[in-house]
């Protein structure tokens, strides 16, 4: 298994969000080569602005492990993480981000590049146009 396919399981987590008129990203974690959490934005659902899709993700996670650190895991998400995202993703210690559309609005590296651990490694556009394309289909619609 490789980053697409895990991808193309984030882009499952964002169509389901979507569905529920939600902003359509999604995210899941993957250790030992196996999905352990899943997530996606749920911010209207729970009317709360920190249920995103990474941290709903980064919670199911450190609760499937029974530990806070995520260092032997990799986030796959559909859209670059925000500042708060890239903060906890950052306190978990995660090893690992892949993530497909940049988001040069609101996404982390315009804000706080350094907020990730120092270790961490991330991967940019994997799949990035399908991921961009649910979130213009999504904000069309609003507007």
């Amino acid at each position: 298994m490789d980053d697409q396919y895990f991808m193309k399981k984030a882009l499952e987590e964002a169509r389901r969000a979507l569905e529920m008129d939600e902003v359509p990203i999604g995210a899941v974690v993957v250790s030992n080569d196996r999905i352990i959490a899943r997530g996606h934005n749920l911010t209207e659902h729970l009317n709360d602005v920190t249920a995103h899709a990474e941290m709903q993700a980064i919670t199911a996670a450190a609760n499937y492990l029974n530990g806070k650190y995520l260092n032997d895991c990799t986030l796959y998400v559909t859209v670059e993480p925000c500042t708060m995202c890239a903060g906890a993703l950052g306190w978990s210690q995660i090893g690992r981000i892949v993530y497909g559309a940049s988001d040069p609005k609101r996404g982390y590296m315009s804000y706080a590049p350094l907020a990730l651990h120092p270790r961490t490694q991330v991967t940019a556009g994997v799949l990035a146009d399908e991921a961009a394309s649910l979130m213009k289909e999504f904000f069309k619609k609003k507007r």
